[in-house]
C-alpha cells in the first residue's frame, strides 16, 4: 500500500508557508513515578524508576510524511492544520540518565499488554515485586512501551486515542467483517476479535441493524463455501438478566454457534477512527527521545521491538514509509520483529481492525499476508506488481538494522517462507545487508510450558505444546542488535531454510515420519491475492468479504528422520534430541475440526524410552536408550551444543548455566528419572 503521493514543489511551498510542518510531543502527563524495588541498585546503571502516563502528539496534515495516514485530513479535531492524538505509556529508565547505555527499547505492546520485561528478564510485568534477574536493567537499557492500538481492551491495556473521521462533517459508513471458530457452543458472540479465549480488540458498534448488507454465514474451513444463515435465525442482541435484549455489539444465533465451524459476519459500521496515526506515534516518540533535550526518556539509539501482531506492525511501519520522521531523519535505528512471518496488518485503513491476524480458523482473508513480502524488491508473476518491504526506507535513506525472527510455527501459520523466497516459490530471494532472518527451530509462536502440557480452551491441541524457550534468544538478539547499531559489530549471519539446499520444500514433499498416534496436518496457511475493492490500496475497503484470488506458494521446513526441522538456529534439544518438536498441532476433537491446526501451537512428541517400546509401537524414531549410553553421555553432548551456541553468539555466555540446567530437567522428564 502506498499513500505517499508526489506533491508539486509549488503546492508544498504554499502549504509550508502557512501551516506548521513538524510534529511535536505537545505534552507528557506523568501519572505515577516510582523507584523500582524501592531503589535497588542494578549494577553500573544504578537505581531504576518506572514511570506511567499519557503522551500527546500533534500531526500537521500538510507534512508529506503524514499524508500516508488514511483519513488524517478528515479528523474531527483538525485545527490550525494539525490533528492531535495521544497514547498511554510505561517507561522504565535509569533514574540517573547518565548511567544508562544510551539505547532505548521501544516496545510495541501486544494488544495493549506490556510484556517484554517479563519475557526477557523474568519477574512481574510491572516490576511490582520481582524483576527476575534484571538483565535489561543491569545492561543499562531504557524500556518504553507505548500504546498504539485504538481498540485494545482490558484494565491494564495501553491504548491509543485517535479522533474519528467525518467527510466534511458527514458521517462516514462502511462494511466491517469479523469471524471466529468457537471451541464450545456459544449462544451469542461479541463483535470483536476473540483470541486465545479473550477479546483482543473490540469492533465498531452496528450502525444500521436492519441493513440488508448485514449478513451471517457459516462454513467448515477457510477455503470451504459459505452458507448464508437466514436473518430470521439471528439478530444483534445480548442476553441480559435472562432476557434477550437488542445490542449493537453482540450477535445472538438461535441454537447457538457450534464448535468446529467458522462463522463470519458482515455489517454496516460508522465513524471510523484515524487508526494510522499509531504509526506516527511510534515514529515521533523515537524522534522525541533522540532529539528533544527535555525528553522524559532521552536516548541516543531507539530499537523498535514487536512480537506477533506487533512484529507485523513494525513490518507495515517500514513498508508504509514511517521510519523517516517529519524532518526526514531516521526514527528507529533497529527493528526486532519477532514471529510476524510474512504478515503486515489492518493498521492504516478506514475502519482498521488492528487485532485481526490470520489464524487457521479465524481472521481469515484480512489484509494481513499481502504482497510484497521480501525486504528487497520482488515481482508477483501473476499480477505483475513489483515492490519490496523496504522500498520507502531505502529511498529515503532511513533503512534500519533489522532482525526478522520466526519459529517453526510461522512457517505453518504465518507463511514465513515468503520473506525469503521469490513470489513464484521457485528460488531463494536475496536479502539486504542490513537484514538478518532467523528461524528458531522447533519453537512455537509463544513458548509453551515446561514440563510439556497441552493447551486449554480454544488452544486445546491433540499433543503437548512445544516447550522450547525463546527467552535466551531474545537476550542475545537485543545484545547483538545493540552492538550492531552502536559499533558496527556484525550479528550472527542469517539462518533459515532454503530451497537451494533442500531444507525448504512444498508441503507435498514434506517427509514427516509416521509416528504412532500422531495425526499430521494436511495443509498449511497460505497467502492469497485479495481484492477489497477499487480503492483498497489507498486504505478504503469496500468489498467484504474480499474477492480471493490465487494463493502464493506454500513452503515449509523439511525435516530429518526424527521429524525435527533440518535447518535454522537450533537449541540443544534439537541437535541432541529427546523428542520431536514441530511447528504445528492439530485441534483436539472436543473443540471441533480435529483435522485443522490449532492456532499458535507446536507439538512435543517424545521419543520412546527403550528399543523394546519402539518396536512394540512401531515408532520409526530411535529410542532414547539407543541414542545415549547414559544421562552423563547425554549431558556431555548437551554441553557441547550449548558451547557452540555461545560461540556463535546465539546465546550469551552468562545464560549458559541456565540452559545446561534445563538440559538436566529435559532428561529427567523424557526418561522418568526425576
Amino acid at each position: 500500500m502506498r499513500f505517499f503521493r508526489a506533491v508539486s514543489s509549488f503546492l508544498l511551498l504554499l502549504l509550508t508557508s502557512v501551516l506548521p510542518l513538524h510534529a511535536r510531543v505537545v505534552r507528557v502527563e506523568v501519572k505515577s513515578r516510582q523507584d523500582v524495588l524501592g531503589g535497588k541498585i542494578f549494577g553500573p546503571a544504578g537505581v531504576y524508576e518506572r514511570i506511567t502516563g499519557h503522551i500527546y502528539f500533534a500531526l500537521p496534515v500538510a507534512n508529506p510524511y503524514n499524508r500516508r495516514i488514511v483519513d488524517l485530513d478528515n479528523a474531527v479535531n483538525l485545527r490550525n492544520g494539525e490533528v492531535e492524538f495521544s497514547a498511554d505509556f510505561i517507561a522504565v529508565r535509569p533514574k540517573d540518565e547518565r548511567k544508562g547505555n544510551g539505547s532505548l527499547l521501544l516496545e510495541v505492546p501486544n494488544r495493549g499488554n506490556s510484556r517484554i520485561l517479563s519475557l526477557v528478564d523474568g519477574g512481574d510485568w510491572d516490576l511490582a515485586h520481582d524483576v527476575g534477574d534484571g538483565w535489561l536493567l543491569r545492561r543499562g537499557f531504557t524500556i518504553v512501551s507505548l500504546g498504539w492500538q485504538w481498540d485494545a481492551t482490558g484494565p491494564d491495556a495501553l491504548k491509543f486515542f485517535a479522533p474519528v473521521a467525518k467527510d466534511h462533517g458527514k458521517t462516514i459508513t462502511g462494511l466491517l467483517r469479523g469471524d471466529l471458530m468457537p471451541s464450545r457452543v456459544m449462544p451469542e458472540i461479541p463483535l470483536g476479535h476473540l483470541i486465545t479465549g479473550r477479546m483482543g480488540g473490540i469492533e465498531y458498534p452496528v450502525y444500521a441493524p436492519d441493513d440488508p448488507r448485514d449478513v451471517l454465514t457459516v462454513r467448515d474451513s477457510r477455503d470451504a463455501e459459505r452458507t448464508l444463515i437466514p436473518r430470521s435465525q439471528w439478530l444483534f442482541a445480548h442476553m441480559v438478566d435472562g432476557k434477550l435484549t437488542k445490542s449493537d455489539r453482540w450477535i445472538h444465533l438461535n441454537g447457538g454457534f457450534q464448535p468446529g465451524k467458522i462463522y463470519e459476519y458482515v455489517y454496516v459500521a460508522a465513524n471510523p477512527v484515524v487508526a494510522g496515526g499509531s504509526f506516527a506515534a511510534i515514529r515521533d516518540f523515537a524522534a522525541y527521545a533522540k532529539h528533544d533535550p527535555n525528553a522524559i526518556t532521552p536516548a541516543e539509539r531507539v530499537y523498535g521491538q514487536g512480537i506477533s501482531q506487533n512484529g507485523r506492525f513494525l513490518r507495515d511501519f517500514l513498508y508504509e514509509g514511517f521510519n523517516a520522521d517529519e524532518e526526514g531523519r531516521m526514527a528507529l535505528d533497529g527493528v526486532l520483529a519477532h514471529v510476524a512471518g510474512a504478515g503486515r496488518g489492518s493498521f492504516n485503513y478506514r475502519f482498521a481492525q488492528p487485532s485481526r491476524d490470520a489464524e487457521p480458523t479465524s481472521s481469515v482473508f484480512f489484509p494481513t499476508d499481502i504482497f510484497p513480502f521480501t525486504d528487497e524488491p520482488e515481482r508477483d508473476p501473476v499480477t505483475g506488481e513489483t515492490g519490496g518491504l523496504l522500498d520507502e526506507a531505502v529511498a529515503e535513506g532511513v533503512a534500519p538494522k533489522i532482525f526478522f525472527s520466526n519459529t517453526s510455527h510461522e512457517y505453518w501459520g504465518r507463511v514465513a517462507a515468503l520473506i525469503h523466497v521469490t513470489a513464484d516459490g521457485w528460488r531463494d530471494a536475496p536479502i539486504s545487508d542490513n537484514v538478518r532472518i532467523y528461524h528458531f527451530t522447533g519453537l512455537q509462536h509463544s513458548s509453551g510450558p515446561f514440563p510439556p502440557a497441552r493447551g486449554t480452551g480454544d488452544l486445546l491441541g491433540q499433543q503437548p505444546q512445544s516447550p522450547l524457550p525463546v527467552k535466551y534468544f531474545w537476550r542475545a538478539m537485543i545484545a547483538n542488535m545493540d552492538a550492531w547499531v552502536r559499533s558496527g559489530k556484525l550479528p550472527p549471519p542469517s539462518s533459515y531454510p532454503k530451497i537451494a539446499d533442500g531444507t525448504l520444500a512444498p508441503l507435498r514433499e514434506w517427509a514427516f515420519p509416521a509416528i504412532p498416534g500422531v495425526h499430521k496436518p494436511h495443509e498449511a496457511s497460505a497467502a492469497y491475492r485479495l481484492d477489497f475493492g477499487p480503492n483498497w490500496r489507498n486504505g478504503i475497503l469496500s468489498i467484504q468479504p474480499p474477492k480471493v484470488g490465487q494463493a502464493f506458494p506454500v513452503l515449509v521446513p523439511q525435516v530429518n528422520a526424527d521429524g525435527n526441522d533440518r535447518d535454522g538456529v537450533r537449541l540443544p534439544e534439537i541437535t541432541v534430541p529427546l523428542a520431536t518438536y514441530t511447528g504445528w498441532n492439530l485441534r483436539d476433537p472436543s473443540i471441533g475440526a480435529p483435522d485443522q491446526r490449532v492456532s499458535f501451537e507446536g507439538s512435543y512428541l517424545p521419543f520412546p524410552r527403550t528399543a523394546a517400546k519402539r518396536r512394540r509401537t512401531g515408532d520409526p524414531r530411535d529410542s532414547i536408550a539407543e541414542r545415549y549410553a547414559s544421562r552423563a553421555d547425554y549431558m556431555v553432548r548437551f554441553n557441547k551444543a550449548v558451547d557452540e551456541l555461545v560461540r556463535e553468539r546465539w546465546i550469551l555466555p552468562e545464560d549458559r548455566p541456565a540452559l545446561v540446567d534445563r538440559g538436566e530437567q529435559e532428561w529427567a522428564v523424557a526418561t522418568g528419572n526425576k
